[in-house]
Formats: C-alpha cells, structure tokens, sequence
C-alpha cells in the first residue's frame, strides 16, 4: 500500500538518524528560503496576507517574518509562505516539480515554533517533507501540471503535511489521515501563474500541513489509503505518466531527495523554466561580447512542458514578466543579471524592451515524454549582425550541476534580506540561520526574524 508506506516513513524517522548531508542540504533550503521570504515581505501580496493575520486576532504561537508580530502556528505559516513566494526567487524541485521550500519550510519553522523543537528536529523534518514530496511528484509524473494543476501547492502541501506530523510526533495511523484530509484540501491552477495567487499558493500549501497534522492529531478521521484504488489522490491528481510505485518507493530514504537530486537554487528573481537559457545567453555574452545592438533573432527550442509555466508571451505587468521568456532575454540584454527591480511594471513595458521581445522566439521540438521547465535540454541560437551561436544545455545554473558557490548564496540571502531589516540584522539572521541544526530552540531563530524593519 503506497500510503502506508509513505506514512511508515514519515513515522518512523527520528531526528538523529537523518543523515548530516541531508540535515546540511536541509539548513542551506532554510537560509534560501529565508532570505527570499524576508525580501518578499515587502511586496503587496505580502501586505494582504499580513492583513489577514491582523484580521483574525489568533492567539500569538508562531512568528510572522520580518512583520512584528505573531499569530497561530497555520497562519504563521500561510504568510510566511506567501512571503516565501512572492518574488519567485525560491528554489525548486525537480522530482516534486515545483518550489517545496517556500511551503515546506514555513510548515516547519512554525510546526517548530510552537512546540520548542529543536534546530535539528525542524531540519529534519523538512528532510523527510521533502522525501514525501519527491515521491508524490513523482508518481504524480510530469503530466499533473500539463493537466494544469500547479505542483507548489498540491505535491507541496504533502510535504508540509509530513513535516508538520513528523514534529507534532504523529503515529503512521496518524500520519495516513492526515494525507487524507490533505488531499481533500489540494489545489492551485498553472492559470494563475503571473498574479499574485501564485505565490499564495504556497501559502496554502503551509498552513494545510499544519492543519492536517494537528486535525489528525486530534482524531478527525479520513480515509487511511488516500493514495490507493481507485478515485484516490493518485486517480484524481496524476498526469498517466508518474513514475512505477514500487521505484517511488523503494528510494525512500536511500539517496535522500534534499540531497540527490537536491533543490536547485535560483540565481534571478523569476520562473525558472527560463534559466537555462538565462544562463546560456549570459555565457554568449561574456565570451563574445554581444550586445542589445547586436542581437537580430533569438530563438529558443523547448521540450514538451518545458515553457508551459511560461505563461506570458506579451506581458504588461511585473509579476507576468517573471514569466516571460521573451522579457527575461530582452531584461538580459538590456540590463545584465536580472534583479528583483527589473520586474515593475515600468521596466517591463519599456519600448526598448518592448522591441527586443520581438525578435525572441519559441521553437518546439516533438518528443513523447513531458518535461518539467529544468528538465531535459535546452537548446538556444542567437543570431546577431555577424553570426549565429548556437549552445545545447543540459545543466541548470542553481543546480549541482551549475552551483551556486556559499558567497553566491550568502551575497543573495544578504541583498534580499539587508534593505528591509538592515545589514547588522541580516548578519545575525544568516549567523543563527547557519548555525540552525545546533539550536537547541527553534526560537532562538525565529526571534531574530520576527521584529519588522
């Protein structure tokens, strides 16, 4: 049975049998996400959540990031997820297919909070959320979001299910009801991509961890096989072409997904089916000294479900241009490495801009797989007034493959993080954010992070 497998896993780890790679990779999710999550606190899909908290009143149990103020542990953990998501500059997945860390690690930073767990504990269990999400992803198959349903927020939420029953110490009799009530609760449409509910959807994906978890916890019941037989989670959600059960589970816990293949970390602040050819285009560059000027034709050949969350072919907005492949290329002409300002409006609806996006094109080579946006190859020729560069790519920069170096990431936690809560705040924070698996309190940390700017 899938679902007692799942739940047998989720029960059955302690915090220190998890791997110390796998609790590593784990505190590096946790500084991306944090450092994300606090830059987007700013932003008004950010405001609006943070108003919802004000609306409700709830007793004070979990730190809202960055707002300078606390609230219940699921709604804790609904706002720091949208704030985790705001700027789509988290990192993602590629077996769960989507950005885990913006639920996962809220769910357990809040989970955490209010229980006094320990730095390692909540590491872990963002380990073992991640483990659950890998595996849902997986035999959800890349044909879940070709369906339209948005990975973040329904493989996501699983993971923050997990991690939340795994702290709130739930028995595998526990933790199956809880994936049941999860999968009555799923949701989030790929159409919403370039508004604001995107990044609500991870918000979503949090605080359903945290409310199966503590629902299941109390007793509620719900079907204890979710993922088997017929009109399951699996029936209703897969694309037909997820991977066999018995492989989904029989890599439980060996490699560990947190480690191999790892979350793949974002170097610019939009979708990340356009980074691969972000990264060719700045390579092209540097080597051959291209510019705006120069540049006649782009063209860039995709993989079944690779630019499907490309959404925007002609953006008006900030948030659309995100994801745009045709603005992400012209920004990149234009202005070099793209930063969380080339995504306004103004800059987005510039006629220089406006007229490289002309000359970007989408090519699309048949294959009969579907791919994830960093899944395949991506293959790129840029024509300009003298040549034509041609670059086949498989790697992803963010990836293991194309790593992010510690002063990469420190340099990204620190630019995000420092223009809201100030440089001597953002030391500290990224300090006890390092130091995380040695807390002997959770709260040591969120503390750090609670007061506003």
């Amino acid at each position: 049975m899938i679902t007692q497998a799942l739940a047998d896993f989720v029960a059955g780890h302690k915090a220190n049998e998890i791997p110390e790679a796998a609790l590593m990779a784990s505190g590096n999710a946790l500084i991306d996400t944090l450092g994300v999550a606090i830059a987007g606190s700013v932003e008004p899909v950010a405001d609006i959540a943070s108003a919802w908290i004000d609306e409700l009143g709830a007793r004070q149990q979990a730190t809202v990031w960055a707002r300078g103020r606390s609230t219940h542990g699921s709604e804790a953990a609904f706002a720091n997820g949208v704030s985790a998501h705001a700027l789509d500059f988290d990192d993602s997945h590629p077996g769960a297919r989507g950005h885990m860390s913006a639920g996962l690690i809220p769910a357990a930073v809040a989970a955490g909070e209010a229980i006094g767990a320990s730095g390692r504990s909540v590491l872990a269990a963002y380990a073992i959320g991640i483990e659950i999400a890998g595996a849902v992803g997986r035999l959800f198959g890349p044909g879940h979001l070709e369906r339209g349903f948005h990975p973040t927020p329904t493989v996501g939420a699983f993971g923050a299910t997990a991690a939340a029953a795994h702290l709130a110490g739930l028995d595998a009799d526990g933790v199956a009801r809880a994936f049941g009530l999860t999968a009555s609760q799923i949701g989030g449409l790929g159409r919403n991509f370039g508004t604001m509910a995107k990044p609500f959807h991870s918000g979503f994906a949090a605080r359903i961890g945290l409310v199966s978890a503590w629902m299941a916890g109390k007793g509620l019941t719900a079907d204890p096989a979710i993922f088997d037989g017929k009109r399951s989670a699996l029936a209703v959600f897969a694309g037909g072409d997820g991977e066999p059960a018995e492989t989904v589970l029989d890599r439980l816990g060996k490699d560990w997904e947190v480690v191999s293949p790892g979350s793949y970390v974002k170097r610019w602040p939009c979708c990340y089916s356009g980074h691969r050819s972000l990264g060719v285009l700045y390579r092209l560059i540097e080597e051959n000294g291209i510019g705006a000027e120069d540049v006649e034709d782009v063209a860039i050949s995709f993989l079944p479900g690779q630019d499907t969350a490309l959404v925007s072919k002609e953006p008006k907005t900030g948030l659309e241009g995100k994801f745009s492949i045709e603005y992400m290329i012209a920004a990149a002409l234009l202005d070099g490495p793209l930063k969380m300002a080339t995504f306004t409006d103004e800059m987005v609806q510039r006629p220089e801009a406006r007229a490289i996006m002309q000359k970007v094109r989408r090519l699309h080579i048949p294959d009969e797989k579907i791919y994830s946006g960093i899944g395949g190859t991506c293959q790129i020729a840029v024509t300009t007034k003298t040549e034509t560069f041609e670059v086949n790519e498989s790697r992803v920069p963010g990836s293991p493959a194309w790593p992010m170096t510690d002063a990469d990431r420190d340099r990204k936690f620190s630019d995000g993080v420092a223009p809201v809560l100030g440089e001597a705040r953002a030391a500290e924070i990224l300090d006890l954010a390092r130091r995380c698996v040695s807390l002997g309190d959770i709260r040591e940390l969120t503390k750090a992070v609670a007061a506003s700017g």
